[in-house]
């Protein structure tokens, strides 16, 4: 199965650390992600179906592309972003002034600190990895587009690419950028 993994595009309330705050796009975000599928939309298009977080920022987009291409869409909790606790909503400027050791122990691996409230990264990766696991089952030999968050993509391009658990953030994913992996029966991912 291969999956094209789109990030949803900027957001009203702007930048810091969004996790479960559900908040709409921006103009710039729509464009963003329109302009992430426009080969797709203008053409025929490679997915057989759109799978997305129930999150505004994914959801909109998805039902505005899934009409489109006339392909069926779903909503899985399980792939929206990490819940950041008391950390939602916050920039990491100002996270620095309140907390600056754990955002530093957060940055040097996210797998070992937990933002105050939040959600653990290996229960997130957890989480992540069973949807990505019955998406494989149910839809084997298709192509799927996942439309979910920087989180989400960020923890499946890193297991693609061998990294150790602790450079989980120095992946780096856009607002409305577009990646792709396989996923072997197995579970094993390769970056396309």
């Amino acid at each position: 199965m291969i999956v094209d993994l789109l990030r949803h595009g900027e957001t009203e309330l702007g930048g810091g650390l969004r996790g479960s705050i559900d908040d709409a796009l921006t103009e710039a975000g729509w464009a963003q992600m329109h302009a992430a599928v426009a080969d797709a939309a203008t053409g025929a298009a490679p997915w057989t179906r759109i799978v997305s977080s129930p999150l505004q920022r994914c959801a909109r987009f998805a039902q505005v592309l899934a009409e489109r291409l006339q392909l069926p869409l779903s909503l899985d909790a399980d792939v929206q972003e990490l819940h950041f606790g008391d950390w939602e909503g916050r920039r990491a400027a100002q996270i620095m002034q309140t907390d600056a050791d754990g955002l530093g122990a957060f940055w040097n691996n996210p797998y070992t600190f937990t933002p105050p409230n939040g959600e653990p990264v290996a229960a997130f990766a957890e989480r992540v990895g069973a949807a990505l696991q019955r998406l494989q089952q149910r839809h084997d030999g298709e192509r799927v587009l996942l439309v979910c968050h920087g989180g989400v993509i960020r923890l499946l391009l890193a297991r693609a690419r061998g990294l150790p658990r602790e450079q989980l953030l120095q992946v780096s994913v856009a607002h409305g950028a577009l990646h792709s992996v396989q996923v072997a029966v197995d579970g094993t991912l390769t970056e396309l």
